[in-house]
């Protein structure tokens, strides 16, 4: 028998903790902290910072019409089998269009009864610079359909038009779903393995978020004083508690219509919900909700169809960040947007928050190409909230989660896919039924027979043995 210190010795050298400031979201709050500081201290040669905002934001700008198409293809791809396979597919995106509709109603009735930006303008000519100019000629309903449709395919990626890009994403799409099935299994291979590639490109650009964070909030505060500061974090305030409203009070109103609390559906995903918090990504809980929401009494055909699909179709937090925040920024560089601008915001909105990823900072990719689609606010506001993201990121994936969670139930109560009384009994008291069905389930894999591996079989290798899957580790 081996002594302990010989057990230490053999023992494998645990993995080395990770450094706080090695975080991304640390490591803008630092930038954060540091922009603030230099704008203050030295407001000359903050002013000339805004350069390294710039340069982020156009790198940010290069993945945006690439993910755009590849997301919305993809969505329209699955949306039309959902549509043909069942009636549960068909109410659950009529449930997505409805719901995230009034999560944009929402954030835009919030951002002005709060009057979000206002009293921290910014240099209103700088605006003006980035804005598109307007060309002389036509105007009206005929000049914004000739501006929408792309005379060539790779025209409208180049020119930067996201509406463009978003016209002929809805086309491939839906051609897409006209070829054979063997066809369309094998496009839609590829084109995952492209948007993936395109996803590595934004995470790579991603990890320049400090410094151009850095550059946009020193050339900010430079410019601007104390009064970006306070609208800043008025706008993380008042962010949260909008979320709240919507969580507790229109998905509140949502359940109770439905026959449930919303409060112990909160709690019976609690540990998913917690998980999306610390991690700010909607993906990391959906291994875990897809194994809990059947056990709870809703099919396993209507979580597999409602959860995916709600991650591309049914962003109810995605929906109210592009409401406020387009419109703070808006109110900073001192844009009117009247009921008729807002109304067209309204429409562009409805487009792009389906391109929006799961994956933490997706949002604010999808955020920046809706700023650029207005075509009069300038872009470069983009990079100044970057700073204040992450704050933000955490209430927009828990939002956009647990709304899908609430459709699920949902869903499966309309479409008569759920065990009702097991589910009433389970939300009674879901602690209980969690620790009851967690017992079971490890009862139940105790009583599998194991199959014993040949005296004479080789214990396999370190290379041999299987490594766990990353489907969902992103």
């Amino acid at each position: 028998m081996k002594s302990g210190e010989q057990l230490r010795d053999t023992a494998p050298p645990s993995a080395p903790r990770k450094r706080w400031y090695r975080g991304l979201g640390a490591q803008v709050v630092i930038a954060m902290a540091l922009g603030i500081a230099v704008g203050f201290a030295f407001p000359g040669f903050a002013a000339d910072l805004k350069i390294l905002g710039d340069l982020f934001l156009a790198l940010v700008k290069a993945g945006v019409a690439p993910l755009v198409f590849f997301t919305i293809v993809m969505g329209i791809a699955s949306a039309g089998d959902l549509k043909k396979a069942s009636r549960v597919g068909f109410l659950a995106l009529v449930y997505f269009e409805v719901v995230s509709t009034a999560a944009l109603v929402l954030g835009l009735v919030a951002a002005n009864l709060f009057d979000v930006g206002k009293g921290a303008d910014l240099d209103a000519a700088a605006g003006s610079e980035q804005a598109p100019k307007a060309e002389d000629g036509a105007h009206g309903f005929t000049a914004f359909l000739k501006g929408i449709v792309p005379d060539n395919f790779v025209g409208a990626f180049s020119s930067g038009q996201l509406l463009q890009v978003v016209v002929l994403s809805v086309l491939f799409g839906v051609g897409l779903l006209a070829l054979k099935p063997h066809m369309q299994d094998k496009i839609n291979a590829g084109l995952e393995v492209v948007s993936e590639a395109f996803f590595g490109l934004v995470n790579v650009v991603m990890k320049l978020a400090p410094i151009g964070t850095f550059g946009a909030i020193a050339y900010s505060v430079g410019t601007s004083g104390s009064e970006m500061l306070l609208a800043l974090a008025e706008l993380v305030l008042q962010y949260w508690l909008v979320i709240g409203v919507f969580v507790f009070g229109i998905l509140g109103l949502v359940c109770l219509l439905a026959g449930f609390n919303v409060l112990r559906i909160l709690q019976y995903v609690r540990m998913e919900m917690t998980l999306v918090l610390g991690t700010a990504s909607s993906e990391a809980a959906l291994p875990g909700l897809l194994k809990k929401l059947p056990r709870i009494g809703c099919s396993k055909q209507t979580v597999g169809l409602v959860v995916p699909t709600g991650y591309a179709f049914n962003l109810d937090g995605t929906s109210i960040y592009l409401s406020i925040c387009t419109l703070f920024v808006a109110n900073v560089y001192g844009i009117p947007m009247g009921i008729p601008e807002q109304l067209g915001l309204l429409l562009i909105m409805l487009l792009t928050s389906k391109g929006a990823a799961t994956v933490s900072g997706g949002t604010f990719v999808v955020f920046a190409s809706t700023v650029s689609a207005t075509g009069n606010l300038p872009v470069e506001g983009v990079a100044v909230l970057f700073g204040v993201y992450r704050f933000m990121s955490m209430a927009t994936a828990f939002c956009n989660t647990f709304g899908n969670v609430v459709a699920t139930f949902v869903v499966a109560k309309w479409c008569k896919e759920m065990d009702v009384d097991k589910v009433k009994s389970a939300l009674a008291d879901p602690n209980a039924f969690l620790a009851k069905s967690e017992a079971e389930e490890l009862a139940e894999s105790e009583k599998m027979p194991h199959r014993n591996a040949p005296e004479d079989t080789p214990a396999p290798t370190e290379a041999a043995r299987p490594t766990p899957s990353s489907t969902f580790a992103k």
